[in-house]
């Protein structure tokens, strides 16, 4: 366990679970939104609590998730696996929930209606966090597969990278809440995932490379906009504070 290569294979996989779940945090972040206030801690955590323990499980039956890789039909010339089914529909459920929180804000209903706001409960708001991070598990786990040979590495690396998106969601829940602006940025990138999770469920393979750095490029530069802000509210604050002793 402790050897140097099971070391690196540990501290690189659990970098790479962290990275891959970055949308899935984004995601936690935008259901447990509309979760009552007193229960939207709560949620974020029992959800990836029983997302972890599902994730585990799907490391220990390797053996299932090799079979997922499996053939099962032909379509237009692609093999279809279990694998594939998984991630379209996950890919599908992820754009029409991203598309009718973009239609929720754009048409104000967000702010209009605010005593409607809260209209996901908390057991659906923990069910679809936990099935959706079993989408995403899937290519998280295969990926650990190829990284790690020891079992136990796998499982100290997915718990690892588990514990940082808990202790994280929460702050990050609440910086959304704060820039409406990354919200709707936020709900582009879970479409941009969706699509694709569906590209990959039909054979188009997409770099996870080109998706994440689109991604850091369009947050650096909301980022940069959200600091700008902030700039001008403090000049324009401050001008204003000096502005009567000016005049005395």
């Amino acid at each position: 366990m402790f050897s140097l290569e099971h070391v690196i294979g540990f501290l690189t996989l659990t970098a790479l679970e962290i990275v891959l779940g970055i949308d899935n945090i984004i995601f936690v972040s935008i259901v447990t939104e509309r979760v009552p206030a007193e229960q939207r801690n709560v949620a974020r955590r029992l959800g990836l609590g029983l997302a972890l323990a599902f994730r585990i499980g799907l490391l220990l039956g390797i053996t299932w998730i090799a079979t997922l890789t499996s053939p099962l039909f032909s379509l237009g010339g692609h093999n279809v696996s279990g694998r594939d089914l998984i991630l379209f529909g996950g890919g599908l459920f992820l754009l029409a929930k991203a598309t009718r929180e973009i239609h929720h804000r754009v048409e104000g209903l967000d702010v209009v209606q605010e005593t409607a706001a809260a209209v996901t409960s908390f057991g659906s708001a923990v069910v679809q966090i936990v099935l959706l991070d079993l989408v995403f598990s899937l290519d998280s786990v295969i990926t650990a597969v190829g990284l790690a040979q020891h079992i136990a590495v796998m499982i100290a690396a997915v718990v690892v990278a588990m514990i940082v998106m808990i202790a994280s969601s929460t702050a990050i829940a609440e910086f959304l809440h704060r820039h409406p602006s990354l919200v709707m940025l936020a709900l582009a990138f879970l479409i941009l995932v969706g699509f694709v999770l569906v590209l990959d469920g039909v054979g188009v393979e997409v770099s996870r490379a080109y998706v994440y750095t689109a991604m850091a490029f369009s947050a650096s530069v909301e980022f940069l906009n959200i600091r700008r802000q902030q700039k001008i509210r403090q000049r324009l604050s401050a001008s204003t504070t000096s502005a009567p002793g000016q005049v005395s």
